[in-house]
């Protein structure tokens, strides 16, 4: 339903995971009575999560023990990893930083060029780990580096941007084309980030195993308030559910919707499942764990851009190892810690049996879900508060 912003303009009112509530079912389920185990194309994973393409979450390291777990870490090939053979020292020095000079000292410190050798050892000794190799490379880039990627084993490759689209236009450089691209590849490919129904649809269309939603919601993002562009999630998810609808009547191919960004606790995760999501992106909560390579920071792939940077770097702490934050067991009671065990939790409690089931789940509008009830733990900043 539109509502009036003024005479001359009308819009859709939409809503993030703050704003709406799971309606449990008729019935209920045990826990180990769910599954949450997914697929991208061929490839099997326990977990339906990726980590995100950020440096202060994923190097090879963090990609193994991820992948050991269950899910996927996603490299960002234009990232530190690339351009510097000791990252390690180059992440150390920026969770230093202060916060008045975090931005311009990154900024000197992403102008060092990739080195297409990096890119290939990287995806090398991801695989020598014994997991799926992912990685995250932007329209611009992707066709000087993913032949590399790809020799060296890579076997998902994620084209991702603040916004991508499949009608992109310039006056001034050779477009990607992304039908011709995505048809000439020999691994699968996942295409974001988008936030609507239209460009959902369009980049299905463009042959992409998987579809990225989220404009703006990540932690270290700053996009909606240097552009003024996005969508809350909830609402962006449920729209590209719709035009996954479409495109698999109008094929009989399922693209994977994949929520990207906004999501903290266990309860958003179930959520972004709830609203449609096949599987989540996140950041800041692995950020969190002791095995990322930010040492408790993490900044978005924009917080460097040398003219605009739409990103920051926020200071997450360190809650946990990896293992603890995705599947248990939790030390603490606000829902950031064991995230896929409440995944799994909640969608035994509204009585679904897996993720294609819990994507029919009821939900409804609640904007007093988090603070009904919870005085006293807000005023004691504990559990909800």
């Amino acid at each position: 339903m539109e509502v009036e912003i003024g005479k001359g303009k009308f819009g859709r009112r939409a809503y993030g995971f703050d704003d709406i509530a799971i309606v449990p079912s008729r019935r209920t389920r045990d826990p180990q009575d769910v599954g949450i185990c997914t697929r991208i194309a061929d490839f099997h994973f326990k977990l339906p999560v990726l980590a995100s393409a950020m440096d202060g979450v994923v190097d090879p390291e963090f990609a193994i023990k991820m992948g050991k777990l269950g899910g996927l870490a996603v490299l960002n090939l234009e990232g530190l990893q690339t351009k510097y053979e000791d990252s390690s020292s180059v992440l150390k020095e920026i969770s230093s930083f202060s916060k008045e000079e975090a931005t311009r000292k990154m900024q000197e410190l992403y102008k060092e060029p990739i080195k297409p050798e990096l890119v290939g050892k990287r995806i090398e000794e991801i695989k020598k780990g014994g997991v799926i190799a992912a990685a995250s490379i932007t329209p611009q880039k992707v066709t000087q580096y993913y032949k590399i990627a790809i020799d060296a084993g890579l076997d998902i490759l994620i084209i991702q941007g603040t916004v991508v689209s499949a009608e992109h236009v310039s006056t001034t450089c050779e477009v990607l084309d992304l039908n011709k691209f995505i048809k000439s590849v020999s691994i699968p490919v996942i295409v974001g980030g988008c936030c609507s129904y239209s460009a959902a649809l369009h980049l299905m269309r463009t042959g992409a195993a998987g579809i990225l939603v989220g404009v703006g919601p990540g932690a270290a993002c700053t996009t909606r308030q240097v552009l003024g562009v996005g969508v809350p999630q909830a609402t962006a998810i449920a729209d590209a559910t719709a035009a996954r609808t479409r495109y698999l009547d109008e094929t009989g191919k399922y693209v994977k919707v994949i929520a990207d960004g906004g999501m903290r606790t266990g309860g958003d995760i179930a959520k972004a499942i709830a609203c449609g999501a096949d599987m989540v992106m996140i950041g800041s909560p692995l950020a969190r764990a002791k095995e990322a390579p930010g040492r408790g920071y993490h900044w978005g792939m924009a917080t460097f851009h040398p003219d605009l940077p739409r990103g920051t770097r926020v200071c997450t702490g360190i809650a946990g190892s990896l293992e603890e934050i995705l599947v248990g067991p939790a030390r603490e009671n606000d829902g950031t810690l064991n995230l896929f065990g409440a995944l799994r939790t909640s969608m035994a409690t509204c009585g679904y049996k897996d993720i294609k089931d819990f994507q029919q789940a009821e939900v409804m509008i609640a904007p007093s879900l988090k603070t009904e009830g919870k005085f006293l733990q807000r005023a004691q900043g504990v559990g909800m508060g």
